[in-house]
């Protein structure tokens, strides 16, 4: 069973989330388990403080190496070497991709950043890897601690009903996922594609095939790029004008 640690100053506001929806399930069956730790029960301050003004001045306050390395010697102690990965603005950017290879992993540790940030000699000495969910900034470490963890969860074998759930989600094979519908069938005048209800699943495995094609063409045009597209695909897309993928 996959193990995966946060480390954090915030451990309730992790396990509010980790504690709900399929993840929930996921930890409560046992597909995968996730423990959130207080780096704060790790300091030797008497103020339980965490944190420093840097050196060389500057605004905010620093994530001090000592709480922070003490809190994963633990964490090694118990569970052997743990991959480390820092959530940070300055990471590698996620992708599926990345997810699919960190859901190999036996044992991972999440480090959630505060304040400013944290001492760069827990990045040199510690840290394994850097990752980031976009480029812009936010307060901490901990969302993008909860993204990279449900992300995960979903490709550990029990967690979804079955793996063609998590196949025919959007980026798992380079694509956007096809549109979807459900009742009613009629919404004030706008109808269901007759395809969905004709029963012929030949043709709407076909039909969702070239629609997931074409939306990604259309919104993300820069994931098709890089997707393995088949003859048939690129006709799909020709006959749509999208000629720049057809070469």
């Amino acid at each position: 069973m996959m193990k995966i640690n946060i480390m954090t100053l915030f451990p309730q506001m992790c396990e509010s989330v980790l504690s709900e929806s399929i993840i929930g399930r996921a930890r409560a069956n046992g597909y995968i388990e996730i423990e959130c730790i207080n780096i704060r029960d790790y300091t030797l301050d008497k103020h339980n403080r965490v944190d420093d003004a840097p050196y060389g001045g500057g605004m905010g306050m620093l994530m001090q190496t000592q709480p922070i390395c003490d809190c994963y010697k633990s964490i090694c102690e118990k569970e052997g070497k743990s991959h480390l990965i820092y959530l940070s603005p300055c990471g590698e950017l996620l992708t599926q991709e990345k997810v699919k290879k960190l859901s190999t992993l036996d044992n991972i540790t999440l480090l959630c950043g505060h304040y400013e940030g944290i001492d760069q000699r827990v990045i040199d000495n510690i840290v394994d890897e850097q990752i980031s969910i976009g480029d812009y900034v936010l307060t901490g470490g901990e969302l993008p601690a909860l993204v990279l963890s449900d992300a995960i969860a979903r490709m550990i074998p029990g967690v979804l009903p079955n793996d063609e759930a998590k196949e025919l989600e959007s980026h798992y094979n380079g694509l956007l996922e096809y549109p979807q519908y459900t009742r009613p069938y009629d919404f004030n005048g706008d109808k269901v594609p007759e395809i969905l209800i004709s029963g012929h699943h030949e043709n709407i495995d076909k039909w969702r095939r070239e629609q997931s094609l074409l939306m990604t063409a259309k919104l993300r045009p820069d994931m098709l790029k890089k997707a393995d597209l088949s003859e048939e695909d690129k006709k799909i897309l020709k006959d749509n004008g999208y000629t720049e993928y057809t070469d």
